[in-house]
């Protein structure tokens, strides 16, 4: 794991520039290029009052030779429009949007760090009309704002994090807003996350809303497990769960090395029992922040449904974090054309 305890810290080193695009009469306005800094806005503005907000989120890396290229970005931008399709809010055209990244980011080629830090891309939808009524916004500003980023848990444990499961709260259930990048998900989380952390954790897993039985993911995070040689991960099927590019990344990159990996229903008794055979090895969280965050210790109530008891991190989490890295910052072959290279 790199050290970044001297570097940026997350999400708060803004570069000078931003992308904006307004939206009016069905219509998407010309993107613009202009200095980052605020936005005037009625307190009347619908994000305010009944949360029309998406966002996304992916990073530009900085490759050997100097150049710069993004990774799957298609696959951002397609979650995007999903997002906006379940909080009834435009389309964005994902070519041009992803034109005028790439124009925002040769702006600010600069501000591209070497590894292991990354120029993070937040695109980023807003409902802007002024009437205090609950109803699709007709207008709204899509913009990108870009910041350098380090390690999302710098300076922790080598081992990894410490989740315990959350049996009170819910992130999100069937029929939600859980598979669209909302900010609505994410403060809903916070009181868990709030709790978890004056206890002593780092992170929650939430767990199913109709039993709380079956594991979900963290509050911004997917989460995997190793069992024996088979790679488990909770199923997207009921759509409370965020479909992460990560996540469909590194089942890409298990799959190809011939690897058993399922996507299914994964109990918390099916953890507990695995563990106390000794057949759960390994646990980690992914995300395009986190990328692969090893995972040293999960409790559920008074129970340890994982615990990592070796000094470092697992095999097969550092091995997946080493090699999709290694794809991203260009140094290993990209079998499947997942970089995108940024024209300069």
């Amino acid at each position: 794991m790199a050290d970044d305890k001297k570097g940026p810290g997350f999400g708060s080193a803004f570069t000078p520039h931003m992308l904006v695009q307004h939206y009016k009469d069905g219509v998407w306005a010309k993107a613009e290029i202009q200095p980052f800094g605020p936005f005037t806005l009625s307190p009347a503005t619908v994000v305010f009052h009944y949360g029309q907000e998406i966002f996304e989120g992916f990073k530009a890396y900085r490759q050997p030779d100097g150049s710069i290229s993004l990774f799957r970005p298609d696959r951002n931008l397609a979650r995007l429009n999903a997002s906006a399709a379940r909080l009834c809010m435009p389309q964005v055209d994902t070519a041009a949007v992803l034109s005028d990244i790439c124009r925002l980011i040769k702006t600010e080629r600069e501000c591209v760090p070497p590894r292991p830090y990354t120029l993070y891309i937040r695109p980023c939808m807003i409902g802007t009309d002024t009437v205090i009524k609950v109803h699709p916004s007709p207008t709204c500003i899509f913009f990108v704002i870009t910041c350098v980023v380090g390690d999302y848990f710098a300076g922790q444990d080598p081992r990894g994090v410490r989740l315990r499961t959350e049996t009170e709260y819910v992130r999100a259930a069937p029929g939600g807003t859980g598979a669209a990048k909302c900010g609505g998900n994410y403060a809903a989380s916070l009181a868990a996350q709030g709790q978890a952390t004056v206890e002593g954790f780092d992170q929650v897993v939430f767990l199913d809303a109709r039993e709380r039985k079956y594991i979900e993911e963290l509050g911004g995070m997917n989460i995997m497990f190793l069992i024996d040689d088979i790679l488990l991960t909770p199923a997207l099927t009921g759509g409370s769960i965020l479909p992460g590019v990560t996540r469909e990344s590194l089942l890409q990159l298990v799959r190809r090395q011939g690897r058993k990996v399922e996507e299914r229903d994964i109990a918390v008794d099916e953890l507990l029992a695995a563990n106390k055979a000794g057949r759960l090895k390994e646990v980690f969280a992914c995300g395009t922040a986190a990328v692969v965050t090893p995972i040293r210790e999960i409790v559920h109530g008074n129970a340890m449904l994982y615990r990592n008891t070796s000094d470092r991190p697992g095999e097969l989490t550092v091995q997946l974090r080493q090699q999709l890295m290694d794809i991203q910052f260009g140094t290993a072959p990209d079998p499947f054309g997942w970089r995108y290279p940024v024209p300069l």
